[in-house]
């Protein structure tokens, strides 16, 4: 069984640079696989390994300066969700493009079994802040789907809709909890006062809110090998498209389009020539490295 940890963590780090190698070097140690970004506005990432390795990050990661609040969300695996240790300096933990915003500065945050009275609220306006691909396959009953390809998109789409908003009230929610810090964060910026966000995200949502009483729909997109979890942080059938990384339902398989490794519906006219032979190369080292009974650390 593996433990996987979610987790991220604003605040300032004078030298981020200098925190990468120790932290790779614990995780390693602990036989501790995943990603981690760091930048100077602080952590980003999901790991997955044995208990005590995560423990041992964990606590490295609270030792950080400013980090001893750290909180992170746990769930576990049967298999490794992740082939390899990715630890990575970034300028962003959260790519958003909206630079000059304060983290500290965000909405009110709700708790789950606060979440479904705040959303029922006539005066409240409900906004996903994921991703397109995403919200395909799961959001909460009656959210605004901006429809968004990246999260950088979302400042653009927020200033061409915000006039819709008008006297009403924000809830804006995400996967774990991360965009949400900074979407809010730029409302604020934007002079929104009543701008909330649920408190550790749609997982924490599903963990804690017996399905009879929810108000989620569908499944909610990972970043690992699961792919989707529902109730229960249950792991729900989906396959990944290895090119773009979209959650994939069995039909799928069967469009013209698809290609395993290669090309699915969302990405077909993406990718060139040249980057689709080097899928299919790899696609062929994974089949290899499976016959093989390996993992092949590129998928």
């Amino acid at each position: 069984m593996f433990t996987i940890a979610a987790l991220y963590h604003f605040t300032r780090f004078e030298d981020h640079a200098a925190l990468r190698a120790p932290l790779k070097a614990v995780a390693e140690a602990g036989d501790v696989r995943g990603s981690l970004l760091l930048a100077g506005e602080g952590i980003n990432g999901t790991i997955a390994g044995p208990r005590d390795g995560i423990d041992a990050v964990l606590a490295h990661i609270r030792g950080l300066p400013g980090c001893a609040g750290l909180e992170w969300k746990e769930s576990t695996a049967e298999e490794a969700p992740f082939g390899r240790l990715k630890v990575r300096l970034k300028k962003e933990i959260v790519a958003m493009g909206a630079p000059g915003l304060d983290p500290a500065e965000v909405g009110t945050h709700v708790a789950a079994a606060d979440w479904n009275t705040l959303i029922s609220a006539p005066d409240v306006a409900v906004i996903d802040t994921r991703n397109a691909y995403e919200v395909e396959i799961g959001t909460f009953e009656g959210a605004v789907d901006p429809q968004t390809d990246s999260f950088r998109d979302f400042p653009a789409w927020w200033e061409a809709n915000k006039s819709r908003f008008a006297n009403q009230r924000i809830a804006m929610f995400c996967t774990g909890g991360i965009r949400c810090e900074k979407s809010t964060a730029f409302l604020k910026a934007q002079g929104v006062e009543d701008v909330f966000h649920l408190k550790g995200g749609i997982l924490q949502y599903l963990e804690d809110v017996p399905e009879g009483e929810s108000l989620w729909q569908g499944g909610c997109f990972v970043f690992d090998e699961r792919v989707a979890v529902g109730h229960g942080l249950a792991e729900l059938p989906y396959g990944l498209c290895r090119a773009c990384r979209g959650p994939l339902v069995e039909s799928d398989h069967a469009r013209p389009e698809y290609e395993e490794g290669v090309s699915c519906h969302r990405c077909i006219g993406v990718h060139s020539d040249a980057s689709r032979a080097r899928f299919r190369e790899r696609q062929k080292q994974i089949a290899l490295s499976k016959a093989r009974g390996e993992a092949h650390l590129g998928r």
